[in-house]
């Protein structure tokens, strides 16, 4: 880079104010340190841009990584999985035993109610929150919470 003392930007500046002349320097200085200002962002823009796509790739490799782990263990389970469908019906002498085991559930509907609407949050939360579950009407409210010397 380049090595600016105090002695060169004074050496720099008695140049411009001959050269330029007293009354345009500080219009040139302003322009000037715009201009330098207008660089660095663009410098800085581009340097953030370059470590932003370095970071990028590094997730990607990780996320590759990451994946072909995945599908390594998810390989070695369904192998031992099949070991032992192949030793559980040796064991126990049927054969059909391996074809009847299903390792997912069959589907049963839920049973709900779709009319219903649903809160998000539990009432049990509520209750334990003290949130009022239930709207009062203004008369309502003025006789719940009245005073007990006007009743």
């Amino acid at each position: 880079m380049i090595d600016l003392g105090i002695a060169k930007l004074a050496l720099i500046g008695a140049v411009a104010l001959v050269v330029i002349g007293p009354e345009k320097l500080p219009r040139v200085a302003r322009t000037v340190g715009t201009l330098l200002g207008k660089a660095q962002r663009y410098i800085s823009d581009v340097k953030s841009e370059v470590n932003r796509s370095m970071a990028l790739d590094e997730l990607k490799r990780m996320k590759e990584t990451v994946e072909d782990a995945a599908k390594d263990v998810n390989q070695t389970i369904r192998d031992n999985a099949a070991d032992f469908e192949k030793s559980w019906a040796e064991s126990s002498g049927d054969s059909t035993a391996a074809a009847d085991f299903s390792p997912v559930p069959e589907y049963r509907h839920p049973k709900k109610n779709w009319r219903l609407k649903q809160g998000a949050v539990p009432n049990w939360y509520k209750a334990r929150a003290g949130v009022r579950t239930k709207a009062l009407s203004g008369a309502a409210r003025v006789a719940r919470y009245r005073p007990t010397s006007f009743k």
